[in-house]
């Protein structure tokens, strides 16, 4: 499978459409019955669509399969930990999947916390935000007792909890506490953060899907049990009902004999999921010197493209008030990054990073297509508002990235990369400045150092 990295370059405009609106070439689909034929734009955009739940379901999977799960249960992840897609090492980690139904749900407690970031990210299972629990989202009550319920539930909470109604049974929290040069004490406010159940609540099975990863997605087999992915889980999307009215029709035809089942698969995996990996993100973000702008992720509306593609690099997006993502396209030439070259981002002296945020500033550097930290010997993986760098004699701050220190740059500003191999970089702005909410700034541009 072609890497992001070689995909981001390619067609790197800025899209706000699905992806099925780029013109692919006609794929003739077998007419094997009676039945309405699907057309390929068709078998896109329900394939697509389809992924981004699949994805939310394997992420379930894999969680709750982990020794010590516990269903309304905070898992603390310890500090440094990488054994997750796109991990952060700013902050330290708190998750949980919590379960609710019509006569139960969860108390979430949040400690009161000042002079650090905080949130505690509530999302749905298709990948969307439901609420940031912060002082910056809820001024009127930034900590304390919030009782996560199902809709239209009646389930009897605290006089001093407030309510907070789910998309649906199910939901994943993400909390973060910044470290912020203090790990005893992010540990200690870590800890701090409760969960409850509400009474007794049996969790639904997830829906059966066949297993994939990320190097190989699933062809025509991901239609085999729409009704059960489809059912069990409301999507807030304006365009659900067509949508899924599409999944349906490509289901039926793909069931409908074995000749069309190989069609599907064919135009499938032989079209659509190359070109969703090979382009996918470009099609989703505007790219400004290099970098991909992610300002819309989080809340999608009708763009499915840009859930599933964020659900597919690096599953549980924030929203932008939270934080903007930058991923890298390509170099100052315009050519894709390989950890055989050597690159320096070089921040001018009047527009720090800091400058732009009203929390802090991170960037990292992780492999395709797993998305996770690349192995070093300083276990270097990323650079932070709180690294120890080194500015240069104007005042500028220089980045570098290669399989090697670089010359001019201080060691203790090289990232580590994986030689003879692609990776991704990405640059996160944490409560950014309308600046960058905007579109406005964009990191430099990361030039190749020979």
């Amino acid at each position: 499978m072609n890497t992001f990295c070689k995909c981001l370059l390619a067609s790197a405009v800025a899209l706000s459409v699905p992806l099925c609106s780029a013109s692919l070439p006609s794929v003739a689909l077998a007419q094997t019955s009676e039945k309405a034929v699907p057309d390929e734009t068709t078998i896109e955009d329900a394939y697509i669509y389809l992924l981004g739940r699949l994805l939310v379901i394997r992420q379930e999977q894999m969680d709750t399969k982990a020794e010590g799960f516990a269903w309304n249960s905070i898992k603390y992840n310890p500090l440094g930990s990488a054994d997750f897609v796109n991990p952060n090492f700013d902050v330290a980690y708190l998750e949980a999947w919590y379960t609710t139904d019509d006569d139960g749900g969860v108390l979430l407690e949040v400690p009161e916390i000042k002079g650090r970031y905080y949130t505690a990210q509530i999302l749905d299972e298709w990948g969307e935000v439901i609420v940031n629990i912060n002082e910056r989202t809820f001024p009127s009550k930034p900590f304390g007792k919030f009782a996560l319920v199902k809709p239209g539930s009646a389930v009897a909470i605290p006089a001093d909890a407030a309510r907070i109604e789910l998309h649906s049974a199910k939901a994943k929290m993400l909390a973060r506490v910044e470290i912020k040069g203090d790990p005893e004490g992010a540990l200690a406010l870590q800890k701090e953060f409760k969960a409850t159940p509400l009474g007794e609540v049996t969790p639904a099975p997830a829906p059966a899907i066949p297993n994939f990863d990320n190097q190989k997605l699933l062809g025509a087999e991901a239609f085999g049990n729409v009704d059960a992915i489809l059912g069990s889980a409301l999507d807030v999307s304006p365009i659900a009902a067509q949508m899924q009215q599409k999944v349906r029709f490509v289901a039926a035809y793909v069931a409908s004999n074995p000749q069309a089942r190989a069609a599907v698969d064919k135009v499938l995996r032989e079209k659509i999921v190359p070109d969703f990996v090979q382009h996918g993100i470009a099609r989703t973000v505007e790219v400004k010197s290099g970098w991909g702008v992610g300002t819309h992720i989080g809340i999608y509306g009708s763009n499915f493209l840009q859930r599933t593609v964020t659900n597919y690099a690096g599953i549980w997006g924030n929203s932008p008030d939270e934080v903007v993502y930058f991923s890298l396209v390509s170099d100052a030439a315009g050519k894709p990054v390989n950890g055989s070259n050597t690159y320096v981002i070089h921040f001018p002296a009047n527009d720090l990073p800091s400058a732009v945020v009203n929390a802090y500033w991170s960037v990292i550097l992780v492999g395709v297509p797993d998305y996770r930290v690349v192995p070093n010997d300083l276990k270097r993986y990323n650079f932070n508002s709180n690294s120890n760098l080194a500015n240069e004699a104007d005042g500028s701050l220089k980045i570098a990235i290669g399989p090697k220190p670089v010359k001019g740059v201080p060691e203790a500003n090289w990232l580590p990369s994986p030689e003879g191999k692609p990776f991704s970089l990405t640059f996160r702005a944490y409560v950014p400045k309308d600046v960058v909410k905007q579109g406005r700034w964009v990191p430099p541009v990361v030039e190749e150092v020979r």
